[in-house]
Order: C-alpha cells, then sequence, then structure tokens
C-alpha cells in the first residue's frame, strides 16, 4: 500500500505529521513517500504542483494531503497560486465525487453554535461533484463587454456547465451511499434559475429509477442553507454541484462546533483517493502547536476505509479519537469550560495512546 503525503503550507505539515504518527502505530505495511505541494512546491520548483509530486500522487493508492494557501501568493497568477495544486489533483486523478460527513460527536454538543437540541446526533454525508461546474468551465477570463447592461466596460466571466455522465455518475454514488445509511437523498439544486442545474434536477430524477428504495427529495440551495440551520437533522445523505458544495460542507462543518474536526475524501472511479481535512492551511496559527489534527487523522481513517481496503484499522482510528474526546482533551477551536486544552502534538500523542 502506498500513500503520497503532501502535507503542503501552513498547518498541513504539523497535523498531517499527527496523521502518519497515528498510522504508523497500525500494525500495517505501508510505503509512504512524501512531497512538496502548494506554496512550499512553488517555492522550491516555482509551481505549486510540480510534474515530481504529481507522477508520486499517480502512483500511489491513496493521498494523504494537509493543505495549501497563504496571503502571501495572493498576489501570484492564478496559475501558480497554492490552491491550484488541489485542483490539479483532483483533474489529473479524476477525483469527481467528494464525501465530506459533517458528525457532531456527543462529547461536542457544546461547542456547536446552535442548541443542542438542533444537533445532537447529528450525521449528514455530503457528497459534492468535483471535477465539473463553474470552477472548470470553459471559456473564462475577463475582456472587454460588447452588450449587457454596461458595454465597453472591461468585465469577468466563469462558464457553469455540467454533462449528462458527470451528473449520473456523482447520482450514481449518491444513491449508494444512501442505501447504506437512512435511505434518503437530498439533490440540492438552483433549477429555477439556472439551466446547468435544470438539466442537473432532470438527470438526478432519471437516475433515481434504478434506486426504487431510496426517497430521493429536490431542494433550492438557498433553502438548503437554510434549513442546514433550522433543522439540520432532516437531511441524512446530499448531493450536489461543486460550487455548491464547497459552501454548503463548510456550513455544514460548522454545525459540529469546528472545521477542525471534519475529514473528507476524494475519490476517483478506481477508488483512488485524496484524503485532506476540510479546513485550510490557517497561516495565522501556524507554527504554532495549536491546531486541531482530528480532521487529518480522521481523514486518514478515511483513506483507510475507502481506498485501502482496511475497514477495521479505520474503526479502530475513529474508536480512538471518540475515546479521547471521552477523556476531555481538547484543542483550542473545541475548548470548552472544565476541558483540558492541548496542542497539535499532545493531541496526536493522545490517539495514538487509546490505539494501545
Amino acid at each position: 500500500m502506498k500513500i503520497a503525503v503532501l502535507p503542503g503550507d501552513g498547518i498541513g505539515t504539523e497535523i498531517v505529521a499527527e496523521a502518519v504518527k497515528v498510522l504508523q502505530v497500525l500494525d500495517l505495511q505501508f510505503e509512504m513517500e512524501q512531497a512538496l505541494v502548494g506554496g512550499a512546491a512553488y517555492e522550491a520548483h516555482g509551481h505549486p504542483l510540480p510534474d515530481s509530486t504529481l507522477k508520486l500522487a499517480k502512483e500511489a493508492d491513496a493521498v494523504l494531503f494537509g493543505a495549501v494557501g497563504d496571503w502571501k501568493y495572493d498576489k501570484l497568477d492564478r496559475p501558480l497560486r497554492p490552491e491550484q495544486a488541489i485542483l490539479g489533483l483532483r483533474k489529473n486523478l479524476g477525483l469527481f465525487a467528494n464525501f465530506r460527513p459533517a458528525i457532531c460527536y456527543e462529547q461536542l454538543v457544546g461547542a456547536s453554535s446552535l442548541k443542542p437540541e438542533l444537533i445532537a446526533g447529528l450525521d449528514i454525508l455530503i457528497i459534492r461533484e468535483l471535477t465539473g461546474d463553474i470552477y472548470f468551465g470553459q471559456p473564462r477570463g475577463r475582456r472587454t463587454a460588447v452588450d449587457g447592461h454596461f458595454p465597453g466596460a472591461e468585465e469577468a466571466f466563469d462558464t457553469m456547465r455540467y454533462s449528462r455522465p458527470e451528473i449520473e455518475r456523482i447520482a450514481h454514488v449518491a444513491f449508494q451511499a444512501a442505501r447504506k445509511r437512512g435511505k434518503k437523498l437530498t439533490s440540492v439544486d438552483k433549477a429555477n434559475v439556472l439551466e446547468t442545474f435544470q438539466f442537473w434536477k432532470d438527470v438526478v430524477t432519471e437516475v433515481h429509477k434504478d434506486y426504487p428504495d431510496v426517497a430521493l427529495e429536490h431542494m433550492y440551495v438557498d433553502n438548503a442553507a437554510m434549513q442546514l440551520v433550522k433543522a439540520p437533522k432532516k437531511f441524512d445523505v446530499v448531493v450536489t454541484g461543486n460550487m455548491f458544495g464547497d459552501i454548503l460542507s463548510d456550513e455544514a462543518a460548522m454545525l459540529t462546533g469546528s472545521i477542525g474536526m471534519l475529514p473528507s475524501a476524494s475519490l476517483n472511479s478506481a477508488s483512488q483517493g485524496l484524503y485532506e481535512p476540510s479546513h485550510g492551511s490557517a497561516p495565522d496559527i501556524a507554527g504554532k502547536g495549536v491546531a486541531n489534527p482530528l480532521a487529518t487523522i480522521l481523514s486518514a481513517a478515511m483513506m483507510l476505509r475507502f481506498s485501502l481496503n482496511q475497514p477495521e484499522a479505520a474503526d479502530r482510528i475513529e474508536t480512538a479519537v471518540k475515546q479521547v474526546l471521552a477523556s476531555g482533551l481538547r484543542t483550542a477551536d473545541i475548548w470548552s469550560e472544565g476541558a483540558t486544552r492541548v496542542g497539535t502534538r499532545e493531541m496526536g500523542d493522545a490517539v495514538v495512546k487509546a490505539l494501545g
């Protein structure tokens, strides 16, 4: 089992180190190779996704990814910005299905900004289509407008587009996931305004015929954003496009108390995957040893389950995380009165200890 380890920027190096430490205490044979990505790769190689890093990722069974980005790179041309690395990996590896679970652990109910009765027992799976939509659509760019409200003015444009095969394959993934859970799928669109998402709705409805045992509901994205705050436990599995999924999954993450607790998996058709925490590089706290590594550790558990066929090892890590939370240990983002505040390394050590 070969794992490409790409820590990235900011707190990425700190949190990935703890996940690697957890993986190393398991009784499994891994080949782990590390490479630069993001701003760190730009500094060393002049590009956020060097050919050597992409080659390693393609050859690996799975990629363990930290985070990329820093404000100091914001003035670079867009193709050279750190964030282009993750987009490049998604495109080149064909990682079209993004799984983002939003689980509220019993011990962290008080950390959410919502009332405990709204989020106690929360367990949502958001499935985001990851390689299409407005993020990858062409044409895009800047030009002088020839029509519209201000002809002759400078304007920018992006193209939102989806093909039938793209929608069909993510819909199948979502229906299959729903079958293994509560057999309820919510497809989020903006069909009342966007032709792209009327097409999305039509195709998802057609695919539903193959899954008569799963209940399907359609919901506009603005209503979905509201319902996630109003009544989040009404959702089980949610499937949506790239841009809407980007926004809604972060909103769902914060229902749980901290985005620092939320892992994610991005998979291709061969179950090769990229696993990363849902949060960013947080350059403001980088190097301080206070970042929460649990999302990355839980991402490593997802990697074991989905790409490396080691479900028992994944269960062990997830159980260890729950035991650590039950013991009262908290990083700053999930700390509350009466808990014991610890740093990044101490939290990782605690998970290792809980693994026995």
